[in-house]
C-alpha cells in the first residue's frame, strides 16, 4: 500500500511521500539506534540529536517530531533518574526547585510551537540548533568549580551536599552559588525544550557546572534526572493536542534506548573528543538544513 499524504507527513505542496508506509519506522529505527550509540558518546541528550535530523530530514510534520523528541528525551531520562537518585548523584534540593521553573515554562513553551506555522519552527529550530554548536565548541566544564561562599537563596533553599568520589574514593562537599541569575536562566531553558522538542540536557548542564558551581557529576545527574519533569510537562500538551503517533514515537524510543546500551559498552574504547567533533559538525549541517527548509530555500 502507498500513502499519498500520510496523516503525519509534512502539510505543504510537493512534500507527500510516496514510500510504503512500513518504510520510515523501519528507517527511523535505524537512524535513531544510530542516534543513541552517538549520544552516549559524545555526551549528548538523544533529543538534541533527535529533532533537527528527523526534522530536517524526514517527510513529518515539525508538530509530531518535537513531541516524538521529548519522548525520545523523556525515556533516556526515566531510565536512568532512579539509579542517579540513589547513587546521590542526582541531587533532589537542587533539581525541584529548577524543575519548577523549567516545567512551567517548557509548557509554556510548548503551546507557543503548536501554534506557530512549519516554517517558522523550523528556522527558529535552525537558530537554536546553530547556538547550540556554539555553545557546544566554547563551553569548558570544570570537574570541581571553586565555590568560596553559597550565596543566600542557595542557603535559604539548603541546596548543598556530599557525595562520594569512586575514581578518588573521597567525600566531596559542594554547595552552590549565583542561584537567583541560575535559575532565571532555566525560564529560557524550559521554553525551548517545551518549544522545539529539545531535551534541555544540552544547556542544563552549563548553567548547573559553571554558573551555579555545581560539581560536573551532580551537573549531569542532576540534568539527567531534571529531563523526565521538563519533558513531561511539555509532552502532555503535545498529547493533550493529538501530535504524538506511536508510528513515530515507537521505533524512535526503541532504537534511541537500544543504541544506548551500545554507546555505553563502546564508550570506554572510543575517543570521546573525536566523536563530539562529529556530533558538532551533524548539528550544524541540521541546523543550516532546518533554517534554510524553514526559509524555503532548501525544501
Amino acid at each position: 500500500m502507498l500513502m499519498a499524504a500520510p496523516a503525519w507527513a509534512a502539510s505543504g505542496p510537493g512534500k507527500a511521500s510516496t514510500l510504503a508506509w512500513w518504510i520510515w519506522p523501519l528507517v527511523l529505527f535505524v537512524i535513531t539506534f544510530v542516534m543513541g550509540i552517538v549520544a552516549v558518546l559524545a555526551g549528548v541528550g538523544g533529543g538534541v540529536l533527535f529533532t533537527p535530523i528527523i526534522g530536517g530530514f524526514f517527510p513529518f510534520n515539525m508538530d509530531f517530531v518535537r513531541a516524538a523528541g521529548l519522548i525520545v528525551a523523556l525515556s533516556g531520562s526515566l531510565a536512568a533518574g532512579p539509579g542517579l537518585l540513589k547513587r546521590g548523584m542526582a541531587d533532589l534540593r537542587l533539581a525541584l526547585p529548577v524543575a519548577l521553573i523549567a516545567s512551567a515554562a517548557a509548557i509554556a513553551g510548548a503551546m507557543v510551537g503548536l501554534k506557530l506555522p512549519d516554517n517558522i519552527t523550523q528556522t527558529a529550530l535552525g537558530i537554536a540548533i546553530l547556538a547550540i554548536v556554539a555553545i557546544m565548541l566554547v563551553a569548558k566544564k570544570s570537574e570541581y568549580p571553586d565555590v568560596k561562599k553559597s550565596d543566600n537563596l542557595s542557603s535559604i533553599l539548603r541546596i548543598t551536599g556530599i557525595y562520594h568520589e569512586h575514581s578518588t574514593d573521597q567525600d566531596v562537599n559542594w554547595k552552590i552559588h549565583r542561584t537567583p541569575i541560575g535559575l532565571f536562566s532555566f525560564i529560557f531553558i524550559g521554553f525551548a525544550a517545551g518549544m522545539f522538542g529539545l531535551g534541555a540536557g544540552w544547556a542544563n548542564v552549563p548553567v548547573l557546572n559553571l554558573m551555579m558551581g555545581a560539581p560536573l557529576k551532580i551537573s549531569v545527574a542532576t540534568s539527567k534526572f531534571l529531563l523526565a519533569t521538563t519533558d513531561t510537562s511539555a509532552a502532555w500538551v503535545y498529547i493533550n493536542k493529538g501530535a504524538v503517533i506511536p508510528m513515530i514515537i515507537v521505533p524512535s524510543v526503541i532504537g534511541i534506548m537500544l543504541g544506548s546500551l551500545i554507546g555505553v559498552k563502546l564508550l570506554a574504547k572510543t575517543k570521546a573528543s573525536a566523536i563530539k567533533m562529529t556530533v558538532i559538525v551533524v548539528l550544524g549541517f541540521s541546523g543550516v538544513r532546518s533554517l534554510l527548509k524553514g526559509l524555503a530555500i532548501w525544501p
